[in-house]
């Protein structure tokens, strides 16, 4: 949870202040002390309310935390929906529509896996139950038992057979991921991918070698992904051929590999229609502190053109795609 500058001469014991006051309510956050750290946001939301879009912002974070024992995801959004609706200019916004996706995921989740909980409990239930008709059957057929041994003692054997089987797809499986793990590996010591290619529709990125695919990984895109860039801040990812021609690691998204966009294509069509075609379209990761979403960041194209991947596939990306490296992003 990155602090806002506070600035502003007439304001500057209550912004020193509120400065205070917000390190005082992180500080319970880190200590596990959630009920106390929310009291404090909420006086800050009371007595600074020039700030209160940075104290609902947090809060939300901590109503949804995983480790909060008395976690209230409704109360969660509750924050997350008064930031957006009562500070639209805010830059927590996007943040807080990002989070607000993911917590209705998790929330939803939770509710697939508290029913197949149930259902699970019914299930061992209705199997007790007939375990006791079985065992009263076998009280009162005595004579019966030896017949049920043996063939108890058949399904062992087959049981036996199939974990057998199963035991041996577990083994294949293992060499097959150990020498695709290999294989990804020499492909890093040899430098050996020669183009990326990106597909918008499938939201997937995938590095090529000699027409070969090594690796894709699933990705998201600006927030406007239908058709081809045109302008600056129209949040939408280009179409065409490009070349990596930098990085970042110091990048506010963990790392970054910039795209050469605008091209001649680009910037003639940007011409036609008077405006300017922007830049800055990069590959990268998640943004800083949110590296915790992880894949779930795909559910969403969030970004404002660029293409997104977690933070350790940018970092297996970033090893395999020196600068030079062609990016062809198609429909």
């Amino acid at each position: 949870m990155a602090p806002m500058l506070i600035s502003g001469c007439s304001h500057f014991n209550d912004g020193r202040q509120a400065k205070t006051t917000f390190a005082e309510a992180n500080d319970l956050f880190h200590q596990g002390s959630y009920p106390a750290s929310l009291e404090k946001y909420s006086g800050i939301i009371d007595k600074y309310p020039a700030m209160a879009d940075r104290a609902l912002f947090e809060m939300g974070i901590i109503y949804a935390h995983p480790k909060n024992d008395q976690k209230d995801y409704r109360k969660s959004l509750e924050c997350f929906q008064k930031l957006i609706k009562d500070y639209p200019e805010s830059v927590y916004r996007q943040n807080s529509e990002m989070m607000m996706f993911n917590i209705r995921n998790v929330a939803l989740k939770d509710q697939t896996i508290a029913a197949q909980q149930m259902q699970i409990e019914t299930l061992q239930h209705e199997v007790q139950g007939k375990e006791n008709v079985i065992v009263g059957k076998e009280n009162v057929i005595v004579g019966k038992e030896n017949v049920i041994v043996g063939k108890e003692n058949v399904i062992v054997g087959k049981e036996n057979v199939i974990v057998g089987k199963e035991n041996e797809i577990v083994t294949l499986q293992k060499k097959i991921e150990a020498l695709e793990k290999r294989f990804f590996a020499y492909a890093i010591q040899k430098g050996s991918v020669d183009r990326i290619l990106i597909e918008k529709n499938a939201r997937r990125l995938m590095l090529i070698s000699q027409g070969e695919v090594l690796k894709s990984y699933n990705i998201a895109l600006g927030g406007n992904p239908i058709g081809p860039k045109e302008r600056q801040g129209d949040n939408k990812t280009p179409e065409g051929t490009y070349v990596i021609d930098g990085r970042n690691k110091d990048s506010r998204f963990h790392l970054s590999l910039h795209i050469s966009y605008p091209n001649e294509r680009d910037k003639n069509r940007a011409k036609e229609l008077g405006v300017s075609p922007g830049g800055d379209i990069m590959i990268h990761g998640i943004k800083n502190g949110f590296s915790w979403v992880g894949d779930a960041h795909t559910a969403v194209d969030w970004t404002k053109g660029c293409i997104a991947v977690t933070d350790e596939e940018i970092e297996e990306i970033s090893k395999l795609a020196p600068n030079g490296t062609i990016v062809e992003i198609r429909p």
